[in-house]
């Protein structure tokens, strides 16, 4: 690592995420060494919220608008501190960004018929399909709970456990409601 490497790693960065796709729901900051500045800039745009991992453990969610971030890393001091570590800070601080905007037009169905008892039919196959939306609410939760330590989680990646909850639930409501297949067709 050169001088001239050594004084940007030191300087104060500007976190913020343009989400130029439109599938992302979480994307992680890259800062390679994980050393974010105390009094480092984060800018939080509509429709998406920040959280702040101080390491390892979620510190603070912030909703839209300018913040400055709090860290145990002091531009210069924590570097020289780290000289036990090879110069490298042992206090890790992550940014991850959660889109909370709604992803629509998701389509599921079932993969295979629902066999359906009915009194005058017998047993009836039914198919069925349809959309869903979805949008994130706990962002903190979501992220510790499904994401990890992924640096980008895009709705193809959990698309598939939304998919399979809905047709296993539509398949359960089918065979506790009880309904003819008539009376199915006709309602809705």
């Amino acid at each position: 690592m050169g001088l001239f490497d050594f004084i940007r790693n030191e300087l104060i960065e500007v976190i913020d995420w343009v989400d130029n796709s439109s599938d992302t729901l979480i994307w992680k900051f890259p800062d390679n060494e994980n050393n974010l500045k105390n009094g480092a800039q984060l800018t939080v745009r509509e429709s998406q919220v920040a959280i702040l991992l101080d390491e390892g453990r979620v510190a603070d969610v912030f909703g839209p608008g300018r913040h400055v971030l709090a860290t145990a890393n002091l531009p210069i001091l924590t570097t020289l501190r780290g000289w036990k570590y090879g110069f490298e800070s042992p206090f890790k601080v992550d940014v991850y960004f959660v889109s909370t905007k709604q992803f629509a037009n998701l389509k599921w169905g079932t993969p295979n018929p629902v066999i359906l008892r009915d009194p005058e039919f017998k047993q009836v196959r039914v198919r069925a399909f349809g959309t869903f939306a979805l949008r994130v609410r706990e962002a903190a939760k979501f992220l510790t709970e499904f994401a990890g330590t992924a640096s980008v989680v895009r709705v193809g990646d959990v698309e598939g456990q939304l998919r399979s909850a809905i047709v296993n639930k539509f398949s359960d409501t089918l065979a506790e409601a009880n309904v003819s297949v008539l009376d199915l067709a006709r309602n809705y």
